[in-house]
């Protein structure tokens, strides 16, 4: 490429340049529990409002991301806190229609109910 060539592509990108906005994204901790009923996702974000928050499954991929309040923010003293986002792969076994979440004070709790197949059950023993 000769020197003209790489002058025109630098100049013309200069002159039109991308606004790409792009927060930096954090992954809260989360803990995950495990009984014989279902699988609990437990993520701490405080200052985090429902309406700031989106939890969905697809392609068999859990993900909850979200922002946190302009008023947390000003509260810490701390503009443009990054996003956060979390993703999970959902194990086979699950019953994806009946996952459900709820924020309370700050707490994002997913539950993730087993299907049937995956529940522990009691084998009768017949007698002989």
């Amino acid at each position: 490429m000769n020197m003209s060539t790489d002058r025109s592509l630098t100049h013309r990108a200069e002159s039109n340049p991308e606004k790409i906005q792009q927060r930096p994204a954090v992954a809260p901790a989360v803990d995950i529990y495990e009984s014989a009923e279902e699988l609990l996702v437990v993520a701490d974000l405080p200052g985090v409002t429902q309406d700031r928050l989106a939890v969905r499954v697809e392609k068999g991929e859990l993900t909850f991301e979200g922002r946190r309040t302009e008023a947390a923010e000003r509260e810490q003293g701390v503009e443009g806190l990054p996003d956060f986002r979390r993703s999970f792969v959902v194990p086979q076994g699950i019953d994806s229609e009946k996952i459900s979440a709820d924020l309370r004070a700050g707490v994002l709790r997913i539950h993730l109910p087993k299907s049937a197949s995956l529940k522990p059950r009691q084998i009768p023993i017949s007698a002989s």
